[in-house]
């Protein structure tokens, strides 16, 4: 064997090892273990936290907030599981309570409630029950329930993707959008009417590089090197943004409407406050319906 075809093999041989390192450096971008923390906030999660006073609390019952999009995931991955989380009643309590507006009150789960207090008066002796206990109370009744679901899940709106090869040297990207869609509506206990009535839509991307060489750097030595990068948004992390969007736009309709009151009306211009409602604004724009040529805006009853 000559001196130059045991170079080809040292530089292959050389190749082939660098190529293993960046692989071996790619295989793991991210940790392959780390504690468990608390949720990522998003900037709606702020925006709850920094929403000015009411004038007072109102106390709300969440009974359900279920997947009424009936979708499943795809098989094969499986044939039985919801494409979206379950938990979206979760959320939605969480966001109403971290917005300082609402006092929510255990509605899902009362039947667990109602167990445990008749406990606690099956251990009541003679004595106890001729004077009032402390340890339990009456339950608190709600002002406002709040209803509604995710109503939608749209896979593959938009997808595509590009790609270039040059003598076997190349790299290419995908993308997908899909999109969820979240329906909120507050509900007065005594009459039944609808107070406020919201609905959100949170885009989901995920996308994915790659990149890869095929090449012969011999006579009979082939070098071949693939690497890639997948992201997806967390589905159960988009649902929460959409339910943390729907419940700051319900608060902001209903300071607007006379619902509910700020604790000082100048916070009305509080930049996040202000911020939602030019949202509001520039929907009800884009719905408005055209003006008659009289000038006035048709109605469902023919009025003016």
């Amino acid at each position: 064997m000559s001196r130059f075809d045991n170079n080809k093999g040292r530089i292959a041989t050389t190749l082939a090892i660098a190529a293993l390192l960046c692989l071996t450096g790619c295989a793991a971008p991210v940790p392959v273990f780390d504690n468990a923390t608390l949720s990522p906030t998003t900037q709606l999660t702020r925006d709850l936290l920094q929403l000015p006073p009411p004038k007072g609390r109102v106390v709300t019952a969440v009974y359900g907030f279920r997947d009424q999009t009936g979708q499943y995931k795809p098989s094969p991955d499986s044939s039985f599981s919801s494409e979206v989380t379950q938990g979206a009643a979760s959320m939605l309590v969480d966001a109403l309570r971290e917005s300082g507006w609402f006092m929510p009150v255990e509605r899902e789960n009362l039947q667990d409630l109602l167990t445990e207090r008749k406990i606690v008066r099956a251990l009541e002796t003679p004595a106890d029950k001729a004077k009032p206990v402390e340890a339990i109370g009456a339950l608190t009744p709600a002002n406002v329930i709040i209803e509604g679901g995710i109503v939608a899940y749209d896979t593959n709106l938009r997808t595509g993707g590009l790609g270039v090869n040059y003598l076997g040297i190349g790299g290419a990207t995908q993308y997908r959008v899909d999109q969820v869609t979240i329906a909120l509506r507050a509900v007065d206990i005594r009459n039944g009417q609808i107070l406020n009535s919201v609905s959100t839509t949170k885009t989901v991307y995920s996308y994915e590089l790659t990149a890869g060489v095929f090449k012969f750097v011999g006579y009979q030595n082939l070098l071949q090197v693939d690497a890639g990068l997948t992201y997806t948004e967390p589905q159960q992390l988009c649902v929460r943004e959409a339910i943390e969007a729907a419940v700051m736009h319900l608060i902001v309709q209903g300071i607007s409407a006379g619902t509910w009151n700020l604790k000082d009306a100048k916070d009305w211009n509080n930049p996040v406050i202000q911020n939602y409602a030019r949202e509001d604004t520039a929907y009800l724009k884009q719905v408005a319906l055209p003006e008659s040529p009289q000038g006035a805006v048709k109605t469902s009853n023919g009025g003016g």
